[in-house]
């Protein structure tokens, strides 16, 4: 019985750490979202997060037990570089080049560079994971369900509240990812 309990509760601790390794992948949706997104973009991106909401904490628990101090700082701090960066270039682009879309695309190199920046906090958790006993099947499928999940919501309503803003929504998007970059290096 008292197995039983404790197999729940880690599930309900792990479930719990998705959910807020998750927020950004939604947070950071909804800036990206209100740039204007097709459905089937949004699902793309959404599988590309769940994805690497997968591999990022695989590659931590893999080299956890050797880095997890130092790479678990500068992990966030690139983290919240790449978010400013890219804020900063769609405010740019919103400003200066108001009829064209910025660098922060969902193909190619643009998608990948989302889900990663967005998966850098999975990373340090699975580097923190590498040195304590958890069932880390059980952790590195629900972060990549909730990871995907979440980025999901946060595209399908960027989009519909991207579409009230109209020309301005691009310059709203930047400003979000800015400031969610700027909150990971402060």
């Amino acid at each position: 019985m008292d197995q039983v309990l404790f197999q729940w509760g880690q599930f309900l601790t792990l479930l719990m750490i998705a959910f807020a390794l998750s927020m950004d992948a939604f947070s950071l949706g909804i800036g990206v979202g209100m740039v204007g997104i097709r459905l089937r973009e949004i699902l793309k991106v959404s599988i590309t997060i769940g994805l690497f909401h997968i591999a990022m904490p695989v590659i931590g628990i893999v080299v956890g037990a050797y880095l997890s101090d130092l790479v678990g700082d500068i992990a966030v701090f690139i983290g919240g570089g790449v978010l400013m960066v890219i804020g900063v270039h769609m405010l740019w682009n919103g400003f200066i080049h108001g009829d064209q879309r910025s660098v922060l695309k969902t193909k190619g190199f643009g998608l990948l560079l989302f889900a990663f920046s967005v998966s850098l906090d999975a990373l340090t958790v699975g580097f923190s994971f590498g040195l304590i006993e958890v069932n880390r099947i059980l952790a590195i499928a629900l972060f990549g369900i909730m990871g995907g999940a979440m980025s999901y919501f946060g595209l399908w309503l960027g989009k519909s509240v991207g579409g009230w803003l109209g020309d301005y929504s691009e310059l709203v998007g930047g400003l979000i990812l800015f400031c969610f970059g700027l909150k990971f290096i402060l």
